[in-house]
């Protein structure tokens, strides 16, 4: 593996394009119908900007709002926004999450407020969502520990967009993680099983029934959507075993992400400096499903194509977001430190 340190100083005459907003950014998000479109927002904002990134200009070409909520005493109760999610095939559809359990559905060739909420029934907010990939079912992470699931494609919900009402619809479907652990006997005779919060979901590119997410302890597995069940997972130390007077990293939301080809999760480690690249293959050959068995996968002569397995990657900053490049699986980490760092697989000459 190779790594560039991008450590140098920033040089603004480089830059290809400087968008000033004045405020705090948290999510940043491509149009995936309209790649010149950018919409960004924050956890103290109200608003979502968009951006069209062909023009030279610090307003925002559009700007989504929601709804105000106010309580029986006349006060409008702030809620901020989490994340960010585009469909892939619908330049108009745009989802965001807030910090009262609410996803926010936008038809922008109706107007600037929402025309579907899709609530949890919790004011808890919900950290991270995602669109399946045929935009048809939309997953929320909550901070309680829960992965809720709506189905938009039919019935109720799908009408409301269609016909523009503003409604608000309960999930279909809903998991607490911390109950699906107690059922793996394995971790559950080593660990003290409690609710932990989700820093971040998503849907492996080459298996789209598997939904990946990240705990704020470090812990990383999958939840396969067609029988939500937890069918991987990795627990990796805790960081008080290597910096026992420093607890600052758990402060950090990590944000890993997939690897375009053979289902590696790239999670960056909660204790060192570094990145895990977790094998979660679909099925019990992976050396994170919960069905492993290492002494019946040693003796198994068969010759297979999976033969991944976990593996540790020292950098030298601590790493809290990754993204890989969609089609030769380059990882850009960004560090604690503010650096970027890109790492990749040599290449040899034959």
């Amino acid at each position: 593996m190779v790594i560039y340190p991008l450590d140098f100083k920033e040089d603004e005459t480089k830059q290809l394009l400087h968008i000033s907003t004045g405020q705090q950014l948290d999510v940043i998000r491509w149009n995936l119908a309209n790649q010149d479109e950018i919409a960004c927002t924050a956890m103290k904002s109200s608003q979502v900007h968009i951006f069209d990134i062909g023009y030279i200009s610090s307003e925002p070409v559009e700007v989504l709002r929601k709804r105000p909520n106010i309580t029986v005493h006349g006060i409008n109760v702030h809620r901020g926004f989490s994340d960010i999610a585009f469909s892939s095939d619908d330049n108009s559809r745009l989802l965001a999450s807030d910090t009262n359990g609410v996803i926010n559905v936008w038809d922008r060739r109706v107007g600037d407020l929402p025309c579907l909420e899709l609530t949890t029934n919790s004011p808890c907010s919900l950290n991270s969502i995602k669109l399946s990939r045929d935009n048809e079912i939309v997953y929320g992470a909550s901070k309680q520990g829960n992965i809720f699931m709506w189905d938009i494609r039919g019935g109720r919900s799908y009408t409301a967009f269609r016909n523009h009402k503003e409604e608000s619809f309960s999930p279909l479907a809903s998991v607490k993680l911390a109950h699906e652990f107690e059922k793996i006997s394995s971790l559950k005779a080593q660990s003290n099983i409690v609710s932990k919060e989700i820093h971040s979901i998503d849907i492996d590119p080459t298996c789209p029934y598997q939904l990946a997410f990240h705990l704020d302890d470090g812990w990383s597995g999958v939840l396969d959507t067609n029988k939500f069940q937890v069918t991987h997972i990795h627990c990796p130390p805790p960081p008080w075993l290597d910096e026992p007077n420093d607890l600052a990293n758990l402060s950090y939301a990590k944000k890993p992400c997939w690897l375009p080809m053979n289902s590696i999760y790239v999670v960056g480690s909660s204790s060192s400096n570094g990145i895990y690249l977790l094998d979660f293959y679909p099925d019990s050959t992976s050396h994170c499903h919960v069905d492993y068995n290492e002494d019946i996968q040693s003796t198994d002569k068969a010759i297979s194509p999976h033969r991944q397995q976990n593996r540790f990657l020292s950098l030298s900053e601590s790493v809290t977001a990754c993204v890989a490049h969609p089609l030769n699986g380059t990882i850009v980490a960004g560090t604690k430190l503010s650096s970027l760092l890109v790492v990749s697989q040599s290449k040899m000459l034959c």
